[in-house]
Protein backbone atom coordinates (compact mmCIF):
# COMPACT_ATOMS: atom_id res chain seq x y z
CA UNK A 1 0.00 0.00 0.00
CA UNK A 2 1.65 3.50 -0.71
CA UNK A 3 2.24 5.80 1.66
CA UNK A 4 -0.27 7.92 2.38
CA UNK A 5 0.38 12.44 2.48
CA UNK A 6 -2.95 13.82 2.42
CA UNK A 7 -6.31 12.63 4.78
CA UNK A 8 -9.35 13.57 4.70
CA UNK A 9 -12.31 12.90 6.77
CA UNK A 10 -14.86 11.42 4.06
CA UNK A 11 -18.41 9.73 5.52
CA UNK A 12 -20.31 7.62 3.34
CA UNK A 13 -23.14 5.27 3.93
CA UNK A 14 -21.62 1.56 2.53
CA UNK A 15 -23.06 -2.18 2.49
CA UNK A 16 -22.01 -3.21 5.85
CA UNK A 17 -21.93 -6.94 4.10
CA UNK A 18 -19.64 -5.75 1.36
CA UNK A 19 -17.54 -4.20 3.27
CA UNK A 20 -16.98 -6.78 5.86
CA UNK A 21 -16.28 -9.58 2.74
CA UNK A 22 -14.06 -6.67 0.83
CA UNK A 23 -12.05 -6.92 4.69
CA UNK A 24 -12.15 -10.75 4.56
CA UNK A 25 -10.60 -11.24 1.14
CA UNK A 26 -8.23 -7.83 1.22
CA UNK A 27 -6.91 -9.65 4.82
CA UNK A 28 -7.76 -5.82 6.19
CA UNK A 29 -7.44 -5.15 9.44
CA UNK A 30 -9.45 -2.29 9.94
CA UNK A 31 -12.42 -0.68 7.50
CA UNK A 32 -10.34 2.00 6.07
CA UNK A 33 -7.26 -0.57 5.05
CA UNK A 34 -9.96 -2.46 3.53
CA UNK A 35 -11.05 1.13 1.52
CA UNK A 36 -7.68 2.23 1.29
CA UNK A 37 -5.99 -1.11 0.00
CA UNK A 38 -9.38 -1.65 -2.55
CA UNK A 39 -8.22 1.86 -4.07
CA UNK A 40 -4.81 1.06 -4.64
CA UNK A 41 -6.27 -2.30 -6.40
CA UNK A 42 -8.38 -0.10 -9.13
CA UNK A 43 -5.87 2.28 -9.42
CA UNK A 44 -3.51 -0.34 -10.38
CA UNK A 45 -5.81 -1.89 -12.54
CA UNK A 46 -6.76 1.46 -14.22
CA UNK A 47 -3.14 1.80 -15.44
CA UNK A 48 -2.15 -1.51 -16.52
CA UNK A 49 -5.62 -0.78 -18.53
CA UNK A 50 -4.17 2.22 -19.58
CA UNK A 51 -1.09 0.77 -20.93
CA UNK A 52 -2.43 -2.41 -22.33
CA UNK A 53 -4.55 0.25 -24.58
CA UNK A 54 -1.83 2.04 -25.76
CA UNK A 55 0.70 -1.12 -26.39
CA UNK A 56 -2.37 -2.33 -28.49
CA UNK A 57 -2.12 0.85 -30.29
CA UNK A 58 0.91 0.89 -31.03
CA UNK A 59 0.82 -2.48 -32.68
CA UNK A 60 -2.69 -1.81 -34.48
CA UNK A 61 -0.60 1.01 -36.19
CA UNK A 62 2.65 -0.40 -36.64
CA UNK A 63 2.06 -1.75 -40.19
CA UNK A 64 3.26 -5.42 -38.95
CA UNK A 65 1.98 -8.05 -41.54
CA UNK A 66 0.56 -10.88 -39.60
CA UNK A 67 0.43 -14.26 -41.26
CA UNK A 68 -1.96 -17.05 -40.75
CA UNK A 69 0.36 -19.43 -40.24
CA UNK A 70 -2.13 -22.42 -39.64
CA UNK A 71 -4.51 -20.99 -41.85
CA UNK A 72 -7.53 -20.73 -39.10
CA UNK A 73 -8.42 -17.30 -39.54
CA UNK A 74 -9.65 -17.51 -43.52
CA UNK A 75 -12.15 -14.91 -43.70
Amino acid sequence: MAAARARSHKHFQLDAAKLRRAQRMLRADTETEAIERALDIVIAEHERNRLTVEANDRFVTSGIDIEDAYGTLEK
